[in-house]
């Protein structure tokens, strides 16, 4: 089974994802392509977005890793990101990097079989400081949520299910998502 899970920036996917290993040794966890980009960037940019896009949809291909996988964020995540920030800062983006970007990321998305997001919920908020840029932290949640529901990008095939609530109630959730696949 091949799990990626969704949303932005401080919304729970590290920690759902650490419990979820914790009781399924079986998984085999893909962290943040974040961390996996040698390049550090003061500032987000459609060319840093666009380079961990492309990490996260090879990362997904049935060759690279076998078996169980969940993956913290995959490509939908990082286009997500691009619109977001063309929303954000009114600057043009590059149409012909966010078509290729839409392309990869359908692609990719066609290897996987459940995809998890996880919304921004005022409920179970997650604080954050200034320097996780929150307006962009919602402008890419808001982005996201409209992307899970393009079937140009998820297909007809792949399972979306947001999950929400306590760290708990969100194991719950996956695992009982788990369980019916």
């Amino acid at each position: 089974m091949r799990i990626v899970v969704s949303g932005t920036h401080a919304s729970g996917k590290s920690t759902l994802i650490s419990d979820f290993a914790l009781r399924h040794p079986d998984f085999t966890v893909l962290p943040d392509p974040f961390d996996l980009i040698d390049e550090a960037w003061d500032q987000p940019s459609e060319t840093a977005f666009a380079r961990q896009l492309r990490v996260a949809a090879q990362r997904l291909a049935p060759d690279e890793v076998a078996g169980n996988v969940i993956a913290e964020r995959g490509p939908l995540d990082f286009l997500a990101y691009m619109l977001a920030l063309h929303e954000v800062t009114g600057a043009p983006g590059s149409s012909e990097l966010i078509e290729r970007s839409a392309i990869v990321t359908a692609d990719a998305l066609a290897h996987v079989d459940l995809l998890v997001v996880l919304p921004l919920d005022s409920a179970d908020a997650i604080d954050v400081g200034a320097d996780e840029d929150p307006e962009l932290r919602s402008a890419m949640n808001d982005v996201l949520m409209e992307l899970v529901d393009d079937p140009d990008l998820v297909g007809s095939r792949l399972k979306v299910a947001e999950v929400v609530g306590s760290p708990s109630d969100r194991l719950r959730q996956l695992e009982a998502l788990v369980s019916e696949s």
